[in-house]
């Protein structure tokens, strides 16, 4: 089931987000395995994350790989779980 995922990072800055990014894009193998699509977004919170996952469980097995990579470099930890939505319709224009 394809899903919507919806988290705040509070606290994160924007380079705080792309350091991140580049080491999980540095490690072996397909760390984003499932996404379909991904969004960061700065806000007055820190940034916020959007991204549709092909599944929930693709999503947790990101989530086992980021964590340890966050913790290494600092980050704080959400308060909260990603919220989580079914999704009923996902495309990407343009792409037949």
């Amino acid at each position: 089931m394809t899903i919507f995922m919806h988290a705040t990072l509070p606290g994160v800055t924007p380079a705080q987000y792309d350091a991140l990014n580049a080491e999980l894009r540095s490690l072996p193998g397909d760390t984003f395995a499932g996404c379909l699509s991904h969004t960061c977004v700065p806000s007055e919170a820190g940034v916020e994350i959007y991204d549709v996952w092909e599944s929930e469980e693709a999503m947790d097995k990101f989530a086992a790989v980021i964590m340890p990579v966050a913790e290494k470099q600092g980050l704080p930890a959400g308060p909260d779980r990603p919220r989580v939505r079914q999704v009923h319709n996902f495309w990407i224009p343009g792409s037949g």
